[in-house]
């Protein structure tokens, strides 16, 4: 028999994840089955259960993946030059986490893997190791704050790493469950608090990157 290249092993895999993601985001991590996950795949049983033992892994999996996300998007803004305030780096990053929190977007799953990490020692082990490696990249901002001399030098970076590190979920829990808040108003108070450099004086930055686009004919 001809052996399953990994691509397709891959392709499997993310297949399974995306049933996943679909049901725990209308149904709910604890009201969903894993025969809800099958019927919305499409693979059987035992499909399934090569991949994944249960329905915690499964959240872990998606979860793990939507953090790497959010790190990927981080490190390509922290590392602009000249370095971004730290509204346009939120504006940035809310302009990605609202693309994702649609209907069936992932940002919806990470209250409940963040709830499941409480409870589920399994869990809570790569839950917190990609909210770790996010508050790294926040140490990684803080230290070239510093170099800007947006920070004094002998500011205690973990302390400013701790306080900036809030202020992504607290825009995920206040977006999701609140619905309520409003975009532009987040980024004018993280600009009141955070007044640092010299943001563009026309705040382009605030709309969001998909709109801009969509209303550039180039």
């Amino acid at each position: 028999m001809p052996r399953v290249s990994d691509e397709h092993l891959e392709r499997r895999r993310q297949q399974i994840l995306d049933a996943a993601r679909i049901c725990f985001v209308r149904k709910g991590f604890h009201q969903t089955s894993m025969q809800d996950v099958f019927t919305e795949s499409g693979l059987s049983a035992g499909a399934v259960y090569r991949y994944f033992k249960g329905k915690d892994e499964l959240v872990i999996a998606l979860a793990s993946t939507a953090a790497g996300d959010i790190r990927a998007q981080m490190i390509a803004v922290i590392q602009n030059d000249p370095l971004p305030t730290p509204a346009e780096l939120i504006a940035r990053m809310t302009d990605w986490i609202d693309a994702q929190s649609g209907p069936e977007g992932r940002i919806r799953l990470a209250p409940q893997a963040w709830s499941l990490a409480l409870i589920d020692d399994a869990a809570a082990v790569p839950v917190r190791r990609t909210m770790e490696g996010i508050r790294e990249m926040w140490h990684q901002y803080a230290e070239r704050m510093r170099s800007a001399g947006w920070l004094p030098a002998d500011a205690d970076l973990d302390a400013v790493t701790a306080a900036l590190f809030g202020l992504l979920p607290g825009y995920v829990l206040q977006h999701l469950l609140l619905g309520d808040l409003v975009r532009d108003q987040y980024l004018r108070g993280v600009e009141t608090l955070f007044p640092y450099g010299d943001p563009d004086p026309d705040r382009s930055w605030r709309k969001p990157e998909s709109a801009a686009t969509a209303a550039d004919p180039a």
